[in-house]
This record gives C-alpha cells, sequence and structure tokens, in this order.
C-alpha cells in the first residue's frame, strides 16, 4: 500500500461511543484497527439548491476517486470541530461560509485497501454562491447537483459515491427539506449504522 507522506503524520481524536475522548492514534494505524474516532462532514449548497460533490483524489488513503459531500475530515487534538470544519474547507476546497451544525451519526464500513471507517461524524451545511477553488491534492474534481439527481445517481451508480455520502444521505436530504421550507434545521438528529 502506497500513501501519502502526510497521511502518516496526522493523528486522529479516538473517542467513545458518548464521543468523549479517550486519546488519539496516527490517522492510518486507526483506519487500519478500525478505532472509532472523531470526524465531520460538511455539505454546501447555493442559493438554487444544488450541492456541491467533491471527487476526492485518486491518490487519497482510500475511496480515492469516489465521489462524495463538499469536504470532510477530522480535527486535531485541542481544536474544535467546527473550527476544523472551517479550517478544512478553507483547505480542501479554498471556501469560506457560515457552517452550522446539523446532526451526528455513527457508522462503520470497510473501504478500500483493507482500512475501515469507524467514525462518529459532525454534519455541518452552509450556503454560499462562492466558487470553490480545490486543492488538487485532495480533490479530482467538483460538481453541482440538485438533491433528487443525486439521490437517482446514488441509486444508479452506488459504487461512485463513498460509504459515508451513502449512508447519511436520507438524514440530509430530510433536513434539507426541512430547511427550505423552514429556513431552520431540524436538530439534533443521530443515528447508528454499522
Amino acid at each position: 500500500m502506497l500513501f501519502k507522506k502526510n497521511t502518516l503524520a496526522e493523528n486522529v481524536i479516538l473517542i467513545d461511543q458518548y464521543d468523549q475522548m479517550i486519546g488519539t492514534m496516527d490517522k492510518l494505524q486507526a483506519h487500519c484497527s478500525g478505532k472509532l474516532h472523531r470526524a465531520f462532514s460538511i455539505f454546501i449548497f447555493n442559493s438554487s439548491g444544488e450541492l456541491l460533490l467533491q471527487q476526492r483524489a485518486f491518490e487519497k488513503y482510500h475511496s480515492g476517486g469516489k465521489w462524495t459531500n463538499t469536504c470532510c475530515s477530522h480535527p486535531q487534538l485541542g481544536e474544535d470541530t467546527e473550527a476544523a470544519a472551517h479550517r478544512r474547507l478553507r483547505e480542501e476546497m479554498g471556501m469560506q461560509c457560515t457552517l452550522s451544525k446539523v446532526f451526528c451519526f455513527t457508522y462503520r464500513a470497510v473501504v478500500d485497501n483493507g482500512l475501515i471507517e469507524n467514525e462518529i461524524d459532525h454534519v455541518f451545511f452552509g450556503q454560499t454562491d462562492d466558487l470553490p477553488r480545490p486543492n488538487d491534492e485532495e480533490v479530482a474534481a467538483v460538481r453541482y447537483v440538485t438533491m433528487t439527481e443525486l439521490e437517482t445517481d446514488i441509486r444508479t451508480n452506488p459504487s461512485h459515491y463513498t460509504a459515508w455520502l451513502k449512508i447519511c444521505f436520507d438524514l440530509v436530504k430530510l433536513n434539507y427539506r426541512n430547511y427550505e421550507t423552514n429556513r431552520q434545521f431540524v436538530r439534533p438528529l443521530s443515528i447508528n449504522k454499522n
């Protein structure tokens, strides 16, 4: 297995089932052993209601070339999860906007290269018409889709999408519909899927 050098230098925050920190571990080691850790996923919509997707760079340590939500990553030790989301949105997509935490979900999925994602994932929504300036070391391509188009394509081509996007999509759709109707998010929601 070949991985980028910076993948090996990063740590993730290990947590218990209540999202309480119990330690840290090298990111690759945590994904090799399937340790539960904290993560976040960001969904950015434009004023037309389209979701910004990214295609993960093909060289990523797992799920390379798959389409996923706007941005996702892990907070660093001592870093607030929302602050980490803002940081990573700038680093990965070259974007800034207000983010709202909408829900959390827990999932475990075996991904490629024999790695295991086991995360409590904090989901943030944002809205902006600013265009992304993606980091080409992280992102191969971007595109905007309606929620209906995405739902259809996930059903038709599930292998084109990341595990976490497919798992949380129904809650994303529910929360976005509520936002469109009421201009507020349904919160807090949590799901557990294994």
